[in-house]
Parts: C-alpha cells; sequence; structure tokens
C-alpha cells in the first residue's frame, strides 16, 4: 500500500496550516512526523485520513484519490487529538459498541487489543475511572483492533509510563511485520527514533527534512 500527498495544500480560516506537502508512504515502514505543537503535523495525519480535504493539491492511497475516487482509507486504526470515549461505559463496552461500525473486529479480537496495551478485557471498573495512561491505552487498543493495514497515531504514548511505551512499541512493530503502514506524530523526537524507518521533521506546514532513520 502506497500513500502520496502531492502539493497538498490546506487553507482553514485564512491560515495555512498544510503548504505544498508533497511526501510518500509506504506499506512495512513506520513513519515518524516530528516537529513543535502547530506545526501541521495532526493536519497532515488528518489529511491521510480523509478528514479534511485540500485546498490545492491531493492525497492518494494506491493511486485512488481522497475525496474523489475514495472517501477515507480502506482499513485504518486512528488516534487523533483529544479522543474521549463515553466515561459510563467499561473498557471492553467501549470497544464492542464501536466494533459495531464496522463489523470486522471479533471479541477476541477486541479481547486481545485489550490485553497487548495492558489492560485487564474483564476489569469491571468505567472509563470514568481510569487514569489518563489507562484512557490513553483504550484509545490505542481501538486503534489496533481491527487490524487495519494503515495506522494514523497523534502521540500515541502521551501519559504512558515506560514499561507502557514499551508494549506500544512492540506493538508497533508487529504491524510493521506484518506489512501495514504507521505514521505516528510526535513532538518528541527520542520517541519517534526508537522506531521509526523515516523522520519527517515539519514547519509551519512545510516539509522541512525528510531523515531516514534505519
Amino acid at each position: 500500500m502506497t500513500v502520496n500527498l502531492v502539493n497538498y495544500t490546506k487553507v482553514l480560516k485564512k491560515n495555512t496550516v498544510l503548504d505544498n506537502v508533497n511526501c510518500t508512504f509506504n506499506s512495512g515502514n513506520i513513519y515518524g512526523l516530528s516537529g513543535r505543537n502547530g506545526c501541521g503535523k495532526t493536519m497532515l495525519l488528518r489529511a491521510v485520513a480523509g478528514l479534511i480535504l485540500p485546498t490545492k493539491g491531493y492525497a492518494s492511497i494506491d493511486n485512488k484519490i481522497i475525496g474523489k475516487d475514495i472517501e477515507f482509507p480502506p482499513s485504518v486504526g486512528l488516534i487523533i487529538e483529544n479522543m474521549n470515549m463515553p466515561t459510563e461505559y467499561t473498557a471492553l463496552k467501549n470497544l464492542q459498541l464501536l466494533a459495531k461500525i464496522n463489523n470486522i473486529a471479533t471479541e477476541d479480537d477486541i479481547k486481545n487489543a485489550l490485553i497487548a496495551v495492558g489492560l485487564d478485557a474483564n476489569d469491571k471498573r468505567t472509563v470514568k475511572k481510569f487514569s489518563l495512561g489507562m484512557k490513553q491505552k483504550l484509545n490505542i487498543a481501538q486503534a489496533i483492533m481491527e487490524k487495519p493495514k494503515i495506522l494514523l497515531l497523534d502521540e500515541p504514548t502521551n501519559a504512558l509510563d515506560v514499561e507502557s511505551v514499551k508494549l506500544v512499541h512492540q506493538i508497533l512493530l508487529k504491524f510493521k511485520k506484518e506489512d501495514s503502514l504507521i505514521i505516528i506524530a510526535s513532538h518528541n523526537k527520542n520517541d519517534l527514533n526508537g522506531i521509526c524507518d523515516v523522520i519527517i521533521n515539519i514547519e509551519a506546514g512545510r516539509i522541512n527534512s525528510i531523515e531516514e532513520n534505519y
């Protein structure tokens, strides 16, 4: 699977949030988007996810243009900015409800995703009682439960302790081995250096540099 952004420009309220971005992402790789808060990392993820459409240029997946040939990537897991699950349900119930949208993830897939991130699938506590780290783990579980071919993750290790970060890295390396395409946005370049094959530095909505990290 190949994702291309070609001359991709997005203007919001007279503010250019992505400025003539050109880059290619291929399956079997982990890409890191690095840069200060507000530089355009999240917007680039939104562009690939089909959550925004360009003012100029285009994004494509295997030569199918998003917003023209397809609305969204055919198989994608997402963590994008301030995701909040309904707090009145357990972690398991939240994922069961989300799974009904696409009817892809089985009950075993859901439970295995929770276990993979270090949560107890049988925990009867509601999300209201979860710590920030536990909520972030649940966000990651929802992103991976359908075994997507594209993972788009915005600050996935926020609020996680060192051991939990290692768990997440193991999960992402497993997806890479299974030929998924993974794009991570993070302001923490040290975090990206540990697992990314390519690091894309973004500044003021433009790609400043692309560094191979093999």
